[in-house]
Formats: structure tokens, sequence, C-alpha cells
């Protein structure tokens, strides 16, 4: 599993996030609206992914081990 629960407010991605990554995510973002994500070990992140974090907007820990999304996507709510 790429999406999980670090502790109660925290979610990581790592690895290589699918498209059936997508909706777990949103899951664990519905269930905790608080939680940071922590996307610094993901080296590939899908579009459906992707558009799950710009759509719920969570506080994000960065910068996202994707270079596409690092270059690409615009940094937010990042943290060190």
């Amino acid at each position: 599993m790429t999406v999980t629960r670090r502790d109660p407010e925290s979610i990581v991605l790592e690895g290589m996030c699918g498209a059936e990554d997508a909706e777990a995510l949103l899951q664990m973002l519905v269930e905790t609206p608080g939680a940071r994500l922590d996307w610094r070990p993901c080296n590939q992140l899908h579009t459906a992914v992707a558009q799950v974090v710009l759509a719920a907007g969570p506080g994000v820990q960065g910068p996202c081990g994707d270079a596409w999304v690092e270059k690409w996507l615009p940094q937010r709510n990042l943290e060190p």
C-alpha cells in the first residue's frame, strides 16, 4: 500500500502511487481533514492522486519525491 497513515495527523505517500491510490487517499483526507500529507517518499505520482491533492488542499510536507510533480504543480502549505 502506498498510502498509509503515519499517525493520527499524518498521511504518507510512498513509492509508486497509482490511480488506484486516489480513492484511498481521498478517504483518509475526508476522515482526518487536518492531516498533513508527506509526499517526500513518493517517487511517482499518478495524475489521479495529484488531482485529489489539489482538490482537497491538504498541507503538505515537501518537496514531492516525483520530479514532475515538483516541477509542475504549485507549491502550497509546505513544511520542511
